[in-house]
């Protein structure tokens, strides 16, 4: 074991050192698909607890001992609570409401709210979750209780709203929050909202408004718990942190030894059977400092919260062996397969795997989260817990004597989702399950014995790639590049459709939570074009099949095919017409372009793309107020982008014709799409720019729709109009980048990169495209990569860890392309 393991050390310390970058708003650790996705929120592993993508706790937690001294390198225990006023989600409540407004007396303990409706909680507008159906504006809401000890630690609001909220203790207010959050969280109170508690009866009053979509209202009261003192555990000192395309890598000085601890998530493109499985590998890499041999030992915990939803949600866990393998395993008791849809959710179904070669001699055994780090100091490491709701799987990897050459061992972190998603009412299998591989058990065997040869292979690629993108747009592109790569591919199901056609499914993460969307799709396009065509196609084939199938009965192209894990068909409310009609002819263009213009995969699908089409030269010169891709900004009739993308998905069905050999089609749609152009010339013309809207001067917009025409070669809209708008751009730059549009200062930043794409000076992209990377490692809001922010701050203003930002790979993929 330490033969191989030391030329995979070789090959993580020479390949990665020139392809890295060093600072990121947050750190991914393991990245597989938008379930199983850990990431650390902080500069400092040992700073926080890690979390899903969510910003839910995933607790990792990592500890080495160094003779008779204990050092914390990974992770922070996860705080814990004792209920004290139990919200719905723990036990049923009843409490008085109303939803017509009530006097201003109506928060304090003295009001008679006898004439008021009395419902249990959650309330909210979702029938199929609420105990009381709440569907107007408002709703005013009274709990009375009773508490006898005053006594508390650090005391929380434990909160659930939709939308705004307001919260009075004995008609004192105590918190307010605006928007939604998602799900129940924890709102620390201070000193004088916790006055307002007494001995006895109480009266803990909300106000919540619904502003739109959802609603929501659920509370209650707990107490975190004081954490388990352990006087000699000392802090690693982390002295780098380095990121590569598949990899974070960090050091550590642990008193007289030194750490190398690497997280590795295979995402090779190029290597499907590689890619699909759900394993990610933890590297240890120890050497002495000081000259002297030392006796290490590393201890490695993984929280069951990473197999459930919420903390409430019991676990069972199991210990055993195989041929190779130890293996602790853990799940919910439920057992919920598909039984939930949404944006702000984990899994509940399946089964979380911490794996490790039997040659390591490590040992491992399941505890509670407080017993789990005294069991490492003590050495009494005894599995105490089989069920439960608040269990870790430990292991413990002793490393022996280790002196100033490196030891190196791994440990696997695996999931197996049994189905991950529905695709029109069939639940589908793991792209891993085949004849030949039908457990996690032989997927987790393969990935230890292919160990070395994996990371050979990631190091090789991370040098690969870093090195492209930076020839092709600089030092800080490259860097941006290596941020999106994982967080990208990790957004998708890998599956197959019921036909054995390959399904590549996005998750719209916190965004609506939508699967298979196609503008989600679009943006994220360039990275997959790149790596792997046939990925293209995975987030293609459901959308043809959506509208071929007949399910979706309309001239036009569907925004999505549900909302994730369920792709039963479009649930958006409002859809998209030209935005997906013209999104669906590019990205078919470009899958037949990197498949070496080989046209067979749109004449598979050539009448509805000519439906799609028709839909668009009818449509889409002047389009109707509608929404785009960037709906978060609102109805926009008018829209020259829009118009823009209208023009080029007809070109781009011009030019597939002709690769199909039908001449007179793509003379006749060619000419169509240029005749448009003319007239999208004269009708945006704002002098030195042209307008966000047909004939408002005054406005303007990033165009980057017309990157396509550029990149395929479609030759529709003359260079003067690329030429215009990089000039003027680059005098509507902030500090963080260039605004989307004139309406406001936040911007997206995947169009920033398409729009700097479509400069022909280098100078000028690195101007338009730099000021996005000093974004990504400036931001004060640590979250994985947000695409929506803010220009002159560098805040999130929404969304973050969505594949879109697999559109940064534009510039390589028009570098390539143009190189052929």
């Amino acid at each position: 074991m330490k033969r191989f393991s030391l030329i995979a050390g070789m090959v993580i310390t020479g390949l990665f050192a020139r392809a890295q970058a060093t600072k990121a708003p947050a750190y991914p650790l393991i990245t597989h698909n938008p379930y199983f996705s850990i990431w650390s929120f902080s500069d400092e592993l040992n700073e926080s607890t890690t979390r899903h993508w969510t910003g839910k706790d995933q607790s990792l937690l990592g500890l080495i001992k160094v003779d008779d001294v204990v050092y914390r390198f990974m992770g922070k225990e996860s705080a814990e609570y004792k209920t004290v006023l139990a919200a719905a989600n723990e036990k049923p409540y009843t409490c008085k409401y109303t939803e017509a407004e009530p006097t201003k007396e109506w928060a304090t303990a003295q009001f008679d709210d006898s004439s008021w409706k009395t419902g249990t909680a959650p309330f909210s507008d979702d029938k199929s979750a609420a105990k009381t159906l709440w569907t107007s504006k408002n709703i005013w809401v009274r709990r009375t209780f009773t508490i006898n000890n005053l006594d508390f630690n650090k005391l929380s609001l434990k909160l659930h709203h939709d939308d705004d909220v307001e919260i009075y203790l004995n008609g004192e207010k105590i918190a307010e929050q605006s928007g939604a959050n998602g799900d129940l969280q924890y709102f620390p109170l201070n000193a004088d909202a916790v006055s307002k508690l007494k001995k006895g009866e109480n009266v803990l009053a909300l106000h919540c408004t619904n502003t739109g979509g959802g609603a929501w209202l659920d509370a209650g009261l707990a107490d975190e718990l004081k954490p388990t003192e352990h006087a000699a555990l000392e802090t690693a000192k982390q002295t780098s942190v380095t990121l590569n395309a598949t990899q974070t890598i960090y050091n550590f000085k642990c008193g007289k030894a030194d750490l190398q601890l690497a997280f590795t998530s295979p995402l090779l493109m190029n290597d499907l059977s590689i890619l699909s499985r759900p394993v990610s590998y933890i590297s240890y890499k120890v050497k002495s400092n000081d000259g002297k041999a030392h006796n290490v030992k590393v201890y490695f915990s993984a929280s069951t919260d990473v197999a459930r939803n919420t903390p409430q949600q019991v676990i069972t866990t199991q210990q055993y062996t195989t041929n190779t393998l130890t293996i602790l395993k853990a799940g919910t008791v439920e057992q919920p397969v598909l039984q939930k849809k949404g944006d702000d959710l984990r899994i509940d179904w399946g089964y979380m795997y911490v794996a490790v070669p039997k040659t390591a001699k490590a040992l491992q055994y399941v505890s509670t989260g407080k017993e789990a780090v005294n069991s490492f100091f003590s050495g009494d490491s005894k599995s105490t817990a089989k069920e439960g709701s608040s269990l870790v799987l430990n292991t413990v990897i002793p490393f022996g004597m280790v002196g100033k050459m490196a030891i190196e061992k791994f440990v696997e972190l695996g999931y197996d989702d049994i189905n991950p998603v529905q695709y029109f009412h069939t639940n589908l299998k793991p792209w891993w399950q085949t004849a030949q591989t039908k457990t996690i058990e032989q997927v987790l065997a393969k990935a230890a014995l292919e160990y070395s040869v994996v990371l050979k292979k990631c190091g090789v690629f991370n040098a690969s790639m870093y090195k492209d993108t930076k020839n092709a747009g600089g030092e800080d592109y490259a860097k941006l590049c290596v941020l999106a790569y994982r967080q990208s591919i990790s957004a998708h199901a890998l599956v197959k459709s019921p036909k054995g056609e390959t399904l590549f499914l996005s998750k719209e993460n916190f965004s609506n939570g939508s699967i298979n969307t196609v503008d989600v799709t679009y943006p994220s396009a360039p990275l997959f074009l790149i790596y792997n065509p046939k990925l293209m196609e995975g987030m293609l084939n459901g959308i043809f099949y959506f509208s071929e199938s007949g399910k979706f009965a309309h001239d036009f192209a569907a925004h999505d095919l549900g909302t994730y894990p369920l792709a039963n068909g479009q649930t958006y409310g409002e859809g998209m017409p030209v935005e997906e009609s013209g999104n669906m002819l590019a990205l078919t263009a470009a899958i037949v372009r990197a498949n070496g213009n080989n046209p067979e995969y749109a004449r598979k699908h050539w009448k509805i793309l000519t439906a799609w089409t028709n839909y668009l030269a009818k449509e889409g010169l002047d389009p109707a107020n509608q929404l785009c891709t960037d709906d978060f900004a609102g109805h926009l009739a008018r829209n020259a982008n829009l118009s823009a993308k209208a023009i080029v998905g007809m070109g781009c069905y011009a030019h597939l014709a002709d690769l199909l050999g039908q001449k007179d089609v793509a003379a006749k749609y060619k000419a169509m799409a240029k005749e448009m152009v003319a007239k999208w010339m004269q009708m945006a013309d704002a002098g030195d720019h042209y307008s966000l809207v047909f004939d408002k001067k005054d406005t303007w917009s990033q165009k980057y729709n017309i990157v396509w025409d550029k990149i395929l070669g479609l030759n529709l809209f003359p260079q003067s109009v690329y030429d215009r708008e990089v000039k003027f751009y680059l005098t509507k730059q902030n500090e963080y980048g260039l605004p989307l549009d004139s309406r406001k200062t936040y911007t997206k930043s995947d169009w920033i990169i398409w729009t700097a794409t479509l400069a022909n000076k280098r100078a000028d992209f690195e101007a338009l495209a730099n000021p996005v990377y000093k974004y990504a490692i400036e931001t004060p809001t640590h979250v994985p990569l947000s695409d929506w922010h803010e220009t002159t701050n560098g805040k999130q203003v929404g969304f973050q860890a969505r594949s879109v930002v697999g559109g940064y790979f534009i510039k390589l993929l028009q570098q390539k392309w143009a190189s052929k």
